[in-house]
């Protein structure tokens, strides 16, 4: 841009420059105000600009790994409440052999022992409906990963149970339980059967207890890194509203100033 050929005197022009400093300022002001940031790009301030989207980045790649957590978590809840289901067909189970071992009609046994394959088939059903979101935790089929950060360095491997019939090795009721040997049998799998869900119950209790944990932590640990990015590029906006005051009333002193200036210039012209 050319130079104006208009003179100035050395007040006017000292006048002018302050103000156009001053609404430089005042320009800046504003934006941090409207922002509400004091750090809008890297012109502002390199150094906290780049550190501020690094903590924002990491913030929203633990957000996105809060999600899968959450979804690995239901899915070891749904694994033990299905446990809890199982726990109580085996229960039922056990009632119905102790009711047969307490009674000698072979034709009520046998009805027992047809009610008793029924509900054990119920105990197949229920684990095949023990899927969640594709993965079922009580077939030896089924596993889940669990990833604890975002590189995927720290995870966690749940291994699926096989918790069928046959896998807790609870047999159908042989020979309609026409012998108490046969009853007594039975009692003895569904014991043992009983021992195998607790101790899977605990150990999904466990895994559930830790994925919960972690994911508390890094929905922590996410806030802490936005506060982080926060802290770097937010204004005081008290301060900056403060300073547009500030700046305001300079600005029309610059201007009172500036037209004092002139009107000097003015009044040597009068002279002739």
């Amino acid at each position: 841009m050319a130079i104006s050929g208009v003179s100035l005197t050395a007040s006017s022009r000292a006048n002018l420059i302050a103000l156009q400093n001053t609404s430089d300022l005042l320009g800046i002001t504003q934006e941090r105000l409207s922002t509400g940031k004091k750090v809008n790009s890297a012109i502002d301030n390199a150094s906290s600009f780049f550190k501020s989207q690094s903590f924002l980045q990491r913030a929203s790649d633990l957000n996105d790994l809060k999600d899968g957590l959450s979804t690995s978590l239901q899915t070891v809840r749904a694994a033990s409440n299905a446990i809890d289901g199982i726990t109580k067909i085996v229960q039922q189970l056990q009632g119905l052999a102790n009711s047969a071992l307490q009674t000698t009609d072979t034709t009520a046994r046998s009805t027992l022992a047809t009610q008793y394959n029924t509900l054990r088939d119920q105990l197949d059903a229920l684990v095949n409906d023990a899927t969640f979101n594709g993965v079922n935790l009580l077939k030896s089929t089924g596993s889940l990963v669990v990833k604890f950060n975002e590189t995927n360095t720290s995870t966690l491997t749940i291994s699926g149970v096989d918790l069928s019939a046959s896998g807790l090795s609870v047999g159908a009721a042989a020979s309609a339980f026409a012998a108490d040997s046969n009853v007594n049998a039975a009692i003895s799998e569904l014991s043992t059967a009983l021992t195998t869900l607790r101790t899977n119950a605990s150990t999904f209790g466990t895994n559930a207890t830790l994925i919960q944990t972690r994911a508390d932590f890094t929905k922590a640990l996410a806030n802490v890194l936005q506060a982080a990015s926060d802290s770097l590029v937010l204004a005081d906006t008290n301060e900056e509203g403060a300073n547009l005051q500030a700046l305001q009333a300079r600005s029309q002193l610059g201007i009172t100033a500036l037209s004092i200036s002139g009107q000097q210039q003015s009044a040597i012209l009068r002279l002739f």
